[in-house]
Formats: C-alpha cells, sequence, structure tokens
C-alpha cells in the first residue's frame, strides 16, 4: 500500500501538476493507497468553505485511514527522531517522524513532496514512491 501524505494531497486538492500529483491521478484506480489519521487532520485542517470541507473529508474517508496514536507509535517515531538528530538530520514537524514511523512499522510506502522525509529514506529505510512524470 502507498500512504500519501499531506503535501501531496494539498497540491492535488488545489490542481497543481506536478510528478506526485500526476502519480496520484494515474495511480488511484490501480493501487491500494491510504493516509493517517494526522494526515486526515492536516488536509482538512486547511480547508476553508464548510461545502468544500465535507467534499473533501468524504472523498477522502473513502481511501483506507490509519490510526496512528498510542505509546508504541509514540515511543518508535521519538526514537527514530532521535536517531536522525544522531545522524546530522533534524525533522522540523514531530508529525512527518510520525508518518515516517507509521510507514516504517506497517511497510507502506509514502508519496510525498517534503525533504524531511528524504532524511528518512535515507537513515531509516523508509520505502519512498518517486514519482516520474
Amino acid at each position: 500500500m502507498v500512504i500519501v501524505d499531506t503535501t501531496v494531497w494539498i497540491d492535488y486538492v488545489a490542481g497543481t501538476v506536478n510528478a506526485e500529483t500526476e502519480w496520484l491521478d494515474r495511480e488511484m484506480p490501480l493501487q491500494r493507497l491510504g493516509l493517517t489519521d494526522m494526515i486526515l487532520c492536516e488536509v482538512l485542517q486547511g480547508i476553508r468553505g464548510a461545502r468544500e470541507f465535507q467534499e473533501i473529508r468524504d472523498q477522502l474517508l473513502t481511501f483506507d485511514v490509519f490510526q496512528t496514536g498510542g505509546a508504541e507509535s509514540a515511543i518508535a517515531a521519538a526514537a527514530n527522531y532521535r536517531t536522525l538528530r544522531q545522524r546530522g538530520y533534524t525533522v522540523r514537524k514531530t508529525i512527518d517522524c510520525w508518518i515516517a514511523t507509521f510507514c516504517l512499522l506497517t511497510r507502506n510506502q509514502l508519496l510525498h513532496r517534503d525533504r524531511d522525509f528524504d532524511a528518512c529514506e535515507k537513515v531509516l529505510g523508509l520505502q519512498v514512491v518517486h514519482a516520474e512524470s
């Protein structure tokens, strides 16, 4: 399964064309795609209108949405953050480290447009979809 990060969903909803949104549009009917509860929250909190909020919420809920909370995930995300820091990388947002950790624990790939995940791929072995136009 491919987990689609907030950065890609935001561009996709906005109609932005890039390698990742083109991959998403092309692969949506062909692959099993998902998102985490935190990604769902990030995408929806940026929606301004009530009608658009409901439409996008309903569309996103057609995909698998995974719960990422709990002590085990929190400890694993913190350990991964510390590993990255020890190797000279600082992940700017805790949520990105948590999403990467979820993908690592569940062996899912990640489609993203966020440089913080590059260190997770390089150091932690995060499996990333490298979209090409």
